[in-house]
């Protein structure tokens, strides 16, 4: 196969597009990697690839030369960069999602460098209903259970968190996981919290019930998205 400079420019701009469809996805939603990382990555794996290919037109009397090989790594070195996207936060990790996008991207780019244009096209939006429809079911199927994300502001005092626990449990709400926000040059604390209603749950009623707990200054819902 014979790339001439035209083939070339046009793979890059496809991969730059096709990136970044999904990295303004990421990016509406204010995730670790958003437009620009995407872009990078697609475009980069898609260069890769290429050079790849180049490789092995000009040197294929070799018995060693893999167009495959190069390219490989970009499977493997991918995951570096996903690691940075994902954090702790209290006992919970999050970024997972924004880490397999990466992921996904780079296979994209690695296509689109190879010429895999129906196979780069179809998984970039398969990539991207993933990211939105799939996500508004995932919320819906989280909700269904029975579980709310809740951001507390409280004063920074001692047996805090026990107060809302002991408020909480009053109404048989399961703590499920909690981490604790301390802003600079605030006196106050924010309380995150994952939690588990029971059936017959009502939340205005836990809400007054967590606010007029001593120590706490608001309450509110927290957006459950990843």
């Amino acid at each position: 196969m014979i790339l001439d400079q035209v083939e070339i420019l046009s793979r890059l701009i496809l991969a730059i597009l096709l990136g970044g469809l999904v990295g303004w996805e990421r990016e509406s939603h204010s995730r670790p990697a958003g437009f620009r990382t995407n872009v990078l990555v697609c475009l980069g794996s898609a260069l890769i690839m290429i050079v790849s290919i180049k490789f092995y037109t000009l040197f294929q009397a070799s018995r060693t030369n893999d167009p495959g090989r190069i390219a490989a790594q970009v499977v493997s070195g991918i995951g570096f960069l996903g690691a940075g996207t994902i954090i702790r936060e209290g006992f919970s990790v999050k970024g997972l999602t924004t880490a397999a996008g990466l992921w996904a991207v780079a296979g994209v780019g690695l296509a689109v460098g190879a010429g895999f244009y129906f196979s780069s096209i179809s998984a970039t939006v398969l990539i991207i209903i993933t990211l939105t429809i799939l996500s508004i079911i995932e919320r819906n199927i989280v909700q269904n259970g029975g579980e709310e994300a809740l951001r507390i502001k409280a004063y920074d005092q001692p047996g805090q968190i026990g107060k809302i626990g002991s408020a909480l449990g009053d109404y048989d709400v399961q703590i499920i996981d909690v981490s604790i926000d301390h802003i600079d040059n605030e006196p106050n604390i924010y309380i995150n919290l994952r939690v588990r209603l029971p059936a017959d749950f009502e939340y205005s009623q836990v809400i007054s019930h967590l606010t007029q707990t001593d120590g706490v200054i608001q309450v509110e819902l927290k957006d459950n998205s990843s």
